[in-house]
């Protein structure tokens, strides 16, 4: 039976080290434009049931409670929090926020669509607009030599002002994807995503339709990382960890006194 505690005990030390490691992933993203930040999940495992409760316990009566051990904790995911961050003023005209549940559309080098919150995009030698990364903003968008200004409306609008000309061009419009189940995305890193089974396929369209946001030129979402309850988070776990030590170390001298006295 003590055998089973340190093994319970254990399974309480990899659950919290995985949740440590999942607070240490959001507070190293503070910064990072865009991110979401991750909430571990855990769940029981098996348990070892000795009595069956409403099992007859003499011939008029039954066992009112019954009688299970569990084994131990497992940790089964990480749910993304997909809440709205801060958006920041940057006065750069290529940096755009979305303000609602879309996605920006890029190119992968491989052929397949990423998604990502991240709209601090660029302009390319060939005059595309792209991530810091070089990937191309989908559906492309091409920005003439000689531009003025760019201006890009709530839905999506990109227009330019060329030299010397008195209107503004249309250039093109982003799109923007949506998902029923946005936490089912598969993290990439470079703050892509990826469509999965679990998020169903995109909805693209315009900006400001279906629930797939506006977006906001000259300015960036901020991570939604909250630092006072991630140091909560990660005390709450360090106490857990000591207290799972502790249970082994308490079993371990049970054992040794035992195997002195008998």
């Amino acid at each position: 039976m003590a055998n089973a505690a340190l093994h319970v005990a254990r399974t309480g030390l990899d659950a919290q080290s995985s949740r440590m490691r999942v607070i240490a992933n959001n507070l190293a993203n503070v910064n990072t434009t865009g991110f979401k930040r991750d909430r571990a999940q855990f769940e029981t495992l098996a348990y070892q049931t000795m009595v069956a409760a409403g099992a007859p316990s003499s011939a008029e009566a039954r066992y009112a409670t019954g009688l299970s051990l569990g084994t131990g904790v497992q940790m089964t995911g990480t749910a993304r929090i997909n809440s709205q961050g801060t958006l920041t003023q940057t006065d750069n005209p290529l940096d755009i926020a979305i303000e609602g549940e879309g996605f920006f559309q890029v190119a992968m080098p491989d052929g397949r669509i990423a998604y990502t919150r991240s709209g601090n995009f660029n302009l390319s030698a060939e005059g595309q607009i792209v991530t810091s990364d070089g990937l191309q903003l989908q559906p492309q968008v091409q920005v003439p030599e000689g531009v003025e200004s760019i201006t890009i409306g709530a839905d999506g609008t990109i227009s330019a002002k060329m030299t010397g000309e008195a209107e503004a061009t249309e250039l093109g419009q982003i799109e923007l994807a949506r998902f029923v189940n946005p936490s089912g995305l598969q993290a990439l890193g470079d703050n892509l995503f990826v469509e999965s089974a679990a998020s169903g396929a995109p909805q693209v369209g315009a900006a400001g339709l279906d629930g797939r946001g506006t977006v906001r030129q000259g300015m960036l979402e901020a991570s939604n990382v909250n630092v006072v309850q991630e140091l909560v988070d990660m005390i709450e776990t360090q106490r857990a960890y000591e207290v799972n030590s502790k249970m082994i170390s308490a079993t371990d001298e049970m054992l040794r006194n035992a195997n002195q006295q008998l």
